[in-house]
């Protein structure tokens, strides 16, 4: 058996596909229409629309399987997102990366897979539209434009959950997104006793670039600066731009010390692009970092609160300035 390589992007695919807060969430009639009609459209058992998670896939939508999620090693689904196109198996057995995986010698013994790649509307490839069948079969061309049809359909609707909860400009999830992924990540914490940390971070005299530069450039700064929270930040912390130049992040089981030397991490990265690419201004921020401790009562709202407060402080203070 062959498992799927990792994609290139896969730090920036998973923080896109985090961000979108729909893994583990209930099913949607948005999404089971499009596997319903997949079935009836291609006369196939079993339809999905996965998403490909750091070690699993997990189903958005599933016709035909009572289980929710598979480890991703064995997936197909990991091998579709690898390309641009409708990835398709006539018959596993015959298939040399398949012909021992455990889903084609057991339950659901997958003879046939069509999958096409899920996008979002920066180009993610973070999940499929898939349909599977226990016998072998050809599928035409015809066939793969119509998988297409219907992915467009699946890409529609994350195109509109995407509107609602990221910020277009850096791809972090904005205030709306990241309320409602932290408030579902400090449940957890709390149910299994897990500290995090949030830092609030507000960006140091953003406003001289825009006006020396202009607002090309300082919109190229604030992409850069999600960049690099992105490239510092682990595939289960949450990033988001709250608006304008203030970011905020969930460190997820992470005390204060550990959350500093994120800090400083980022501080570095920021340092070495800036002298690789010769940029003509600094990234300065000030921060504020507070614990969420899972034995305490407190919310999103209040972490956010005390987070905006600290960083004022620190930057009235001017001890919180970073570089």
């Amino acid at each position: 058996m062959q498992t799927p390589a990792i994609p290139a992007n896969e730090i920036e695919r998973l923080h896109v596909l985090r961000a979108l807060a729909i893994l583990d969430t209930k099913a949607e009639e948005r999404f089971d229409r499009v596997t319903r009609i997949a079935t009836r459209m291609f006369n196939v058992p079993i339809a999905m629309v996965t998403l490909v998670d750091a070690n699993r896939q997990w189903f958005k939508s599933c016709i035909g399987l009572s289980t929710t999620e598979t480890s991703r090693d064995i997936s197909f689904c990991g091998h579709a997102i690898l390309g641009n196109e409708a990835f398709v198996i006539h018959d596993a057995t015959e298939d040399i990366r398949f012909h021992d995986n455990p889903l084609v010698i057991g339950e659901p013994h997958i003879r046939f897979y069509a999958g096409r790649p899920i996008r979002t509307t920066h180009g993610f490839k973070i999940g499929t539209l898939c349909l599977v069948d226990s016998q072998p079969r050809t599928f035409s061309a015809k066939d793969i434009n119509d998988l297409d049809d219907l992915a467009c359909l699946v890409e529609s609707e994350l195109a509109a959950i995407e509107l609602a909860i990221m910020d277009e400009l850096t791809e972090l999830s904005n205030r709306r997104g990241f309320s409602m992924l932290a408030e579902k990540y400090i449940s957890y914490f709390r149910r299994h006793k897990v500290f995090a940390s949030l830092v609030f971070i507000d960006l140091n005299g953003f406003k001289s670039i825009n006006d020396t530069f202009g607002h090309e450039v300082g919109d190229q700064a604030l992409q850069a600066f999600g960049k690099a929270l992105k490239h510092v930040g682990r595939s289960s912390d949450i990033l988001a731009r709250l608006g304008g130049d203030e970011f905020v992040v969930l460190l997820s089981g992470t005390r204060p010390p550990e959350a500093h030397l994120f800090i400083k991490r980022l501080k570095q990265y920021l340092e070495n692009v800036r002298q690789q690419s010769q940029q003509p201004y600094q990234t300065l921020f000030a921060y504020g970092v507070v614990e969420f401790d899972p034995h305490q009562p407190t919310s999103v709202d209040q972490l956010l609160l005390e987070g905006d407060a600290l960083m004022y402080q620190l930057k009235k203070n001017g001890t919180a300035s970073a570089s």
